[in-house]
């Protein structure tokens, strides 16, 4: 008898480790979509005010005037940040770049002073840069306005598709990976089905009988998003070390709410399954039990 127990602990055992680590691999997927959410909001807020509008001065535009432009420009909603380039700042820049003096041959510096305008995200597209540029070019001292409208579509057009992309990624991820753990659950529920029918016909009641497949639903939970969390740690410091940039786009509001999601996601499903799973069991006649 004392061998039984043993052999039958033992199996238990083995199959509460093998539900946390089904469990926690179908959270680090999970956690990856929720983190690549996230940091898709980030990268196309990032791409976008990092797209520059180039205003041309006018000839006639002094130093003084230009900066003035420049502070001007910097109190408009629109604006993330503004620099100037002055013609003799663009003459050098060109001279490093193409590796010769263009004014030396033409006889004078043929580069204009110019405004860099990057603009925040929520004005980075089509419509906004039209009237902004209207506007731009409405003032005596902008002889001209440039802009890449072709390459702001395109970026607003791709991470739109990426958000759909991954919102319906997530949608079928969350499927699979309940059907996943509920098939996992339900095989440790199996196990104990006869202790289940055994405490029915003493008299206990469900509720009683449930709590500790439920208690064991938190416990499996808590420790598969514990291993989830840790992993995706890992790999985001793997990635932080192969490119210490990245911390422009992820920052730490990305990372703790990529780790509360997974925890919230680990007990939300352990638990649904166990509660899912016990009710069948406990729903079953007695005859059934020998069936299945």
């Amino acid at each position: 008898m004392k061998r039984r127990h043993e052999k039958t602990g033992r199996r238990q055992g083995v199959q509460l480790v093998t539900l946390c680590i089904s469990t926690s691999m179908v959270l680090v997927l999970l956690g990856l979509v929720v983190f690549s959410v996230q940091t898709s909001r980030n990268l196309s807020r990032w791409v976008k005010e990092n797209l520059t509008v180039t205003v041309v001065l006018g000839d006639e535009v002094s130093a003084g005037d230009a900066k003035q432009f420049c502070e001007d420009l910097r109190q408009r909603p629109f604006s993330k940040g503004v620099s100037y380039i002055s013609r003799e700042q663009a003459l050098k820049e060109q001279t490093a770049a193409m590796g010769s003096d263009p004014s030396e041959f033409l006889g004078m510096n043929p580069f204009p002073a110019t405004l860099e305008l990057q603009l925040q995200s929520d004005y980075a597209n089509a419509d906004s840069l039209e009237w902004i540029s209207d506007e731009l070019k409405n003032n005596k001292k902008v002889a001209d306005v440039a802009y890449q409208v072709d390459l702001m579509d395109s970026v607003n057009h791709t991470l739109a598709k990426l958000n759909i992309l991954l919102l319906v990624l997530a949608v079928l991820l969350t499927f699979i990976s309940f059907s996943l753990i509920n098939n996992t659950v339900r095989l440790s529920v199996y196990s104990r089905r006869f202790l289940i029918h055994t405490m029915k016909l003493v008299g206990a009641s469900w509720g009683f009988i449930r709590r500790p497949f439920m208690q064991q639903g938190i416990l499996v939970g808590i420790i598969a998003a514990l291993i989830a969390i840790l992993v995706l740690g890992g790999a985001m410091y793997a990635l932080y070390s192969y490119e210490p940039g990245i911390l422009r786009i992820i920052t730490w509001r990305e990372l703790v709410i990529t780790a509360l999601a997974v925890l919230a996601f680990g007990l939300v499903i352990t638990l649904t399954c166990s509660y899912i799973s016990v009710n069948r069991f406990l729903r079953m006649p007695a005859g059934e039990l020998y069936k299945i």
